[in-house]
């Protein structure tokens, strides 16, 4: 069974710096799409940033420029580097391998909190 487990969320001041990972228990070059997501109380989810095929990357507005989405295939491991946050950042992330639309699989939510 295919298993992301997502670590690094914690409380962090505004201008602070976090790394979030997300641990795949199989090799993740067998995903054509990787993503991170966040989501707040009543809102739906929404994207953060995304890896197209192995190299692309796409970014939602509002974190360009702050965030970095990054994959390591050998620690089977793919991160978002997040910096310069504000409490507008904060939510909980998830992270998404998907090999096609209906073959996706998602991994735990972790909180991520930016204090003012």
């Amino acid at each position: 069974q295919v298993e992301l487990v997502v670590s690094g969320g914690c409380l962090v001041q505004a201008g602070g710096s976090l790394r979030l990972s997300c641990i795949a228990s199989v090799s993740i070059s067998r995903f054509n799409y990787m993503a991170w997501y966040r989501q707040d109380p009543g809102k739906q989810r929404e994207l953060v940033a995304g890896f197209i095929g192995n190299i692309r990357r796409h970014y939602a507005d509002g974190v360009q420029g702050r965030f970095t989405i990054s994959r390591d295939d050998a620690k089977k491991t793919m991160y978002l580097q997040m910096n310069d946050l504000k409490p507008e950042d904060t939510s909980v992330y998830y992270c998404k391998m998907s090999i096609s639309a209906t073959a996706e699989i998602w991994g735990q939510g972790v909180q991520v909190t930016v204090s003012s």
